[in-house]
């Protein structure tokens, strides 16, 4: 059984659309990336699949279930992390991941939580004391003090530092092997990139590219740019095979700043969306 699957999903704001006859499989298991700029309907899409918004049509299955008609067992069974950070008041972060820990069947450990989070140092202090980033890596434990079989997470790194990011990663990565399936929202490609088997871009909501990777948008297949400096100058070629240009200059000897670049993921996802670099 597929963890999330999505049909020819429709919903609009009035006359305005926001997802236009989307299709969208997710594996158990997987981790799946859904990029798009801002007003692209991930959004939407998201909180449809969580049971948070209804839509207009189309087909939704989520571990099974209709998540428009989903009940309490569902609803144990999925974490979430918003875009937005949780703020408990005069509770400290371990009360806070405990009162939480109390709405599941079968929770995790809380420490082993407030641990694999990074917040060890922080566990008795009150979560609105904490920084931005330390207060996102409190949603992070809320969202998966629960062992969900379903993990969304909606810009889960806004406001961490490059440290604090590569410890989710690795957090993300042992969820994986853990076998939770986990549908990811960023808009750091970087991330995406370390982090999901497969990804797929949406605009105007639709879903224009999917695949892994390596492989979205072709670019597997597109020509890489051989670059380099002479006496004539700076020069630049896009090839195939970029092998014998390489072979050719390196004959010549005087050339400097050779380099050859394929197309990052950066470079195809802006192709797109329809953005100019």
């Amino acid at each position: 059984m597929d963890a999330i699957e999505v049909r020819g999903l429709r919903k609009s704001y009035g006359s305005n659309p926001a997802v236009v006859g989307l299709d969208l499989t997710v594996a158990e298991g997987e981790v799946f990336a859904l990029l798009g700029p801002n007003g692209a309907g991930k959004t939407t899409t998201t909180e449809i699949l969580e049971g948070h918004r209804d839509r207009d049509g189309g087909e939704v299955a989520v571990l099974g279930v209709d998540p428009g008609k989903a009940g309490r067992r569902w609803r144990s069974e999925i974490g979430i992390v918003l875009q937005t950070a949780t703020d408990a008041a005069e509770l400290t972060v371990r009360e806070t991941v405990l009162q939480f820990a109390k709405f599941y069947p079968e929770p995790r450990d809380v420490q082993e939580v407030v641990e694999l989070c990074g917040l060890e140092g922080k566990a008795d202090a009150k979560v609105r004391s904490l920084s931005g980033g330390q207060r996102r890596r409190v949603d992070v434990a809320l969202g998966i003090i629960g062992r969900p079989r379903l993990l969304f997470l909606d810009e889960p790194t806004t406001g961490f530092d490059p440290e604090a990011r590569r410890q989710f990663w690795e957090l993300v990565r042992t969820l994986s092997g853990e076998g939770t399936t986990i549908l990811l929202t960023t808009h750091y490609l970087d991330e995406a990139e370390a982090l999901a088997n497969r990804l797929a871009v949406i605009a105007a909501g639709r879903i224009v590219a999917e695949g892994t990777p390596r492989t979205l948008g072709g670019r597997d297949r597109a020509p890489a740019t051989v670059s380099w400096h002479d006496a004539g100058g700076d020069h630049e070629v896009r090839s195939m095979d970029p092998v014998p240009t390489v072979a050719e200059l390196a004959g010549r000897g005087a050339v400097s700043g050779l380099q050859v670049k394929q197309p990052s993921l950066e470079d195809i996802y802006l192709d797109l969306i329809g953005a100019k670099a």
